[in-house]
């Protein structure tokens, strides 16, 4: 590898070195994983949605950091924007294939998260199984 110069996809046998700064994989990664691009993916997984619904479904996030994260996911490829041209002009995302297939493992990691946790009122102690107590 040459000093300080990025692995090309040709040189790595078509693989990223995703752990260089310079990696572009590393940005998609930071986009993904940030706050609200894993909400942002895990909202859009089974309906196209308009921006204020989208922004609806996600409590907590501004529409500013929404606007950020989305125009972040659309530069990766990873969500598609429509703009119909009425007055105001409506404004459509989706995931895209890659976006798709980004999501699946993220849909998985959320789903097998919320059916471990115990139910909601469920205090610190007795969300612990009996193998946990043990441990500790």
């Amino acid at each position: 590898m040459r000093e300080g110069a990025q692995v090309t996809q040709a040189e790595a046998g078509n693989r990223y070195e995703v752990l260089h700064t310079d990696c572009p994989a590393r940005d998609v990664v930071d986009h993904v994983t940030s706050r609200w691009g894993i909400w942002v993916l895990i909202s859009l997984r089974s309906n196209d949605l308009r921006f204020y619904e989208l922004r609806d479904s996600i409590q907590g996030v501004s529409e500013k950091m929404l606007a950020q994260t989305l125009r972040a996911l659309v530069q990766d490829g990873l969500v598609w924007r429509k703009v119909e041209p009425t007055a105001p002009p409506q404004v459509t995302y989706g995931l895209t294939e890659f976006g798709q297939d980004v999501g699946k493992p993220l849909t998985d990691l959320f789903d097998r998260i919320t059916q471990r946790l115990p139910p909601r009122g469920t205090s610190a102690t007795e969300r612990l199984s009996a193998t946990d107590q043990v441990k500790l």
